[in-house]
């Protein structure tokens, strides 16, 4: 099958914007990013990706809200915020929408290393195995450090 070497036309940027849309949400720099690499100029992306922003069909706190909805399970705080910069959120924004995570953190926690060990370390290796993973997940060393201490006395 060949590529497609043909330049997109004008009037594909709306539809093909808006195919991606409807599979997901997406941030503007996302987006952007993904229109320009399909061949569009970005002097046409950025007066669309305006329009969209204010009849308000991309939203980059839906898409963060939506991110950490989905991936607040398996990930720490930490590796949220990692994830939504590489995705092109505002800092101010990924702390506002992180700022309501806090308290549950330590609990997330608690549940991830419940699903991977269940039984407090034997010795320190194992212990340092724990600390690894829950790091790996994201989350913060304070976090970490309750979790691993916590023998279900609560």
């Amino acid at each position: 099958m060949k590529p497609n070497s043909r330049k997109p036309e004008a009037g594909d940027l709306r539809g093909r914007a808006l195919a991606h849309l409807t599979r997901r949400e997406h941030t503007r720099t996302e987006l952007a990013r993904k229109l320009v690499a399909g061949g569009f100029a970005a002097g046409d992306v950025e007066p669309l990706l305006d329009e969209f922003e204010a009849r308000n069909w991309l939203s980059d706190r839906r898409f963060a809200e939506s991110w950490v909805a989905d991936h607040r399970d398996r990930a720490g705080r930490i590796k949220l915020a990692f994830d939504l910069r590489r995705h092109g959120v505002a800092e101010a924004l990924i702390d506002d929408v992180l700022a309501s995570q806090r308290d549950s953190e330590a609990a997330r926690a608690r549940t991830a290393w419940d699903k991977k060990f269940g039984i407090p370390a034997a010795n320190p290796a194992e212990r340092a195995k724990q600390m690894r993973f829950l790091q790996g997940r994201g989350f913060a060393p304070d976090v970490i450090q309750r979790v691993l201490n916590d023998r279900g006395d609560d």
